[in-house]
């Protein structure tokens, strides 16, 4: 008999299961609405929200860093959710299509919940602290969103990588050695390290130009225009090979930054 045959069924939650997770869900869909109303986030405000006192909030989370992430990871969920059904409106044999899209729904995102871009992209309480993060963290699953498309896209447009000679010497070794590569937003293990080396400054090109966008640390016209993301969009198409398909990718860009959200 196969093995699988003989595993017991699972058994459904419990009533107490039931109500502990709903309580739960409700931590988190609280917590966030206040982060997104601009209060100031605490268990005890959370507790004051729900009807319930500080100390029986404890019965569901351990500490306030404990509900940082479970909020974060509640976060990384619906960025995760917005940038796939931008990936699904196009074909796996575009990759350049899927990435790009992906690129302005990420954007979009940012702008419209700033607080929560912030909780999760710029908040030292919810970082992974130099450590590698777990596939199934928020920052683990963020990363390999991008891995496959990334390797697509490559391999449709043959884009030059730097050779390992060409990269900083400290660079290269930090991309050398398996751990350090992957506290890197995404790395490529089994493909050559330039390709690592290309995304990151791709990322850091996006990261840095949303962060400028989202913080409000530039004039409000560059940001509304979206001239300076297009210009980033261009320096990355340089570095991607996109060459002579770049015409056709610019107007699908122009498509989904006027697409109604």
């Amino acid at each position: 008999m196969p093995a699988d045959a003989m595993a017991e069924p699972i058994a459904p939650p419990t009533r107490r299961e039931r109500q502990r997770q709903a309580t739960h869900d409700e931590i988190v869909e609280v917590s966030r609405r206040l982060l997104r109303e601009e209060e100031s986030l605490s268990l005890r405000g959370v507790a004051t929200e729900m009807g319930i006192t500080a100390p029986a909030l404890y019965r569901y989370v351990d500490s306030f860093q404990e509900l940082l992430m479970l909020v974060a990871m509640s976060v990384f969920g619906d960025v995760l959710a917005a940038m796939g059904e931008a990936r699904d409106r196009h074909p796996d044999e575009d990759p350049a299509a899927q990435i790009l899209a992906t690129t302005v729904a990420f954007r979009r995102w940012a702008l419209a919940n700033p607080r929560e871009f912030a909780l999760i992209f710029a908040n030292p309480a919810t970082s992974s602290d130099g450590e590698p993060p777990p596939p199934d963290s928020g920052p683990g699953m963020f990363g390999g969103f991008f891995k496959d498309m990334f390797v697509r896209l490559w391999q449709r447009y043959d884009f030059p990588l730097p050779s390992d000679d060409e990269l900083d010497p400290a660079v290269a070794a930090m991309l050398k050695d398996p751990d350090r590569a992957r506290t890197l937003p995404c790395d490529f293990p089994g493909h050559p390290f330039g390709l690592t080396w290309v995304f990151t400054q791709c990322w850091g090109r996006l990261y840095g130009t949303v962060t400028l966008e989202v913080f409000r640390h530039m004039e409000a016209t560059i940001i509304s225009s979206g001239a300076l993301f297009r210009s980033m969009l261009d320096d990355n198409a340089r570095d991607l090979g996109f060459g002579d398909d770049w015409p056709r990718l610019r107007a699908l860009i122009e498509a989904e930054m006027t697409r109604p959200a």
